[in-house]
């Protein structure tokens, strides 16, 4: 009787499970066939109006066709720094003092330093670009020297030309 007992769980258990798999498998078919209890409807994106392309070329820092403006910040450019490598420097100056700044640093009156180029810096100032020149002075930094017709060659002494009378070492 035990044996039979064990022989009968041995086949009910794998029936039982298949019964069940069958009946799991059923009720996901049923589920497939019939419709969805929604429709998904996808909203119409509102038309957007088309960019303005001097904006655009503002901000990727393309030239436009318009001058730039004077900057009207009390910011005078003495000198600027332009290297291949992309951090240029400027040397501007203002009622405190002069100061040298980077691409990308605040100046005094809130504007940005935008570009260096080799006689100007372009600022960024209330969403647009204003430029400083280059303030040159009337005297000449380097002067040159005027050449005389007869150029004075200096005495040479012949000191150090005569030999020594005394020993070698």
């Amino acid at each position: 009787m035990n044996r039979r007992l064990s022989t009968l769980c041995l086949l009910v258990i794998p029936v039982g499970y298949a019964a069940f798999l069958a009946w799991q498998e059923w009720g996901f078919r049923t589920s497939l066939a019939s419709p969805l209890p929604f429709t998904a409807t996808v909203p119409t994106p509102p038309s957007r109006a088309p960019l303005d392309t001097t904006a655009v070329a503002t901000v990727l820092g393309l030239a436009t066709e318009t001058t730039m403006m004077p900057s009207a910040e009390p910011l005078t450019l003495h000198a600027s720094f332009v290297l291949d490598t992309g951090l240029s420097r400027a040397l501007l100056a203002d009622a405190q003092g002069s100061r040298v700044y980077q691409v990308g640093d605040q100046l005094p009156g809130g504007s940005v330093l935008r570009r260096v180029e080799v006689n100007q810096a372009v600022l960024w100032n209330k969403g647009r670009e204003e430029v400083l020149t280059l303030q040159t002075s009337a005297e000449r930094f380097l002067r040159q020297l005027d050449s005389s017709p007869n150029p004075q060659t200096p005495a040479s002494s012949t000191r150090f030309l005569r030999p020594l009378s005394g020993q070698s070492e």
